[in-house]
Parts: structure tokens; C-alpha cells; sequence
């Protein structure tokens, strides 16, 4: 089953997530950190998307994209930021690692399962 993987560093917000997700037909895997998620997908063949968030200890969301696609170059799934920062400049720095969208929390997770939907296709 091809995974989304989700990093956070809030359990409640992984939950979250996870809950939505099953139940529109994705498999997710969690980590709570970028340090976490860069083992993760080490281990798991199948990431079809990464859910993203961009404060977290250890290894920032943006800091583990920069690494992925250094290590990876183009061959890294789509990745969702999900974050409360809203600031142009990371925003950019997001795109330029490769994210393909930015959505500011509070989101509704309708929106969030559309979007994955959309990627994953």
C-alpha cells in the first residue's frame, strides 16, 4: 500500500491526520521530527506524499526537505508544508526544496484529504 507519511511534532496533530487519511483510503506512517522522518522514509518504499510541518526539535521541516533532495535530487514524493508560519521568504525556501503546497493551520481536513488526493493521482 503506498504510505503517506506524515511529520509533526504534535502527536494530536499526527492523529489527526492519520484518522482522515485512513479513512479516505491512504496508509500513513508518522514521525515526530525531521531527523525521524528522513529514517522513516529510509524504511518504507512506498511514500507517496509527505505532510510536512516546518517547527519541530532536532531537524526543522525545511531542513529535512533540503537534505531529501539533496540525497534524492527529483525522485522525492510530493510533499504538503503544514505549519503556522505564513513568512514569503520560507515559503520559498520551501519551493525551492520542493514542496508543492504551503497550508497555514488551523486546516480543515477535507481540504487537507483533497490535496492529497490531487498529489497522489
Amino acid at each position: 500500500m503506498k504510505t503517506v507519511l506524515i511529520v509533526d511534532d504534535s502527536a494530536t496533530i499526527r492523529t489527526q491526520i492519520a484518522r482522515s487519511l485512513k479513512e479516505a483510503g491512504f496508509g500513513t506512517a508518522e514521525a515526530f521530527d525531521g531527523m525521524d522522518a528522513l529514517e522513516r522514509i529510509a524504511e518504507i518504499p512506498n511514500v507517496l506524499l509527505i505532510i510536512l510541518d516546518v517547527n519541530m526539535p532536532r531537524m526543522s521541516g525545511l531542513e529535512m526537505l533540503e537534505r531529501l533532495r539533496a540525497d534524492r535530487g527529483a525522485t522525492i514524493p510530493p510533499v504538503v508544508v503544514l505549519t503556522t508560519e505564513a513568512e514569503p521568504q520560507l515559503i520559498e525556501r520551501a519551493k525551492k526544496a520542493g514542496a508543492k503546497a504551503w497550508i497555514v493551520k488551523p486546516v480543515k481536513m477535507e481540504h487537507l484529504v483533497a490535496i492529497a488526493r490531487k498529489l497522489s493521482a
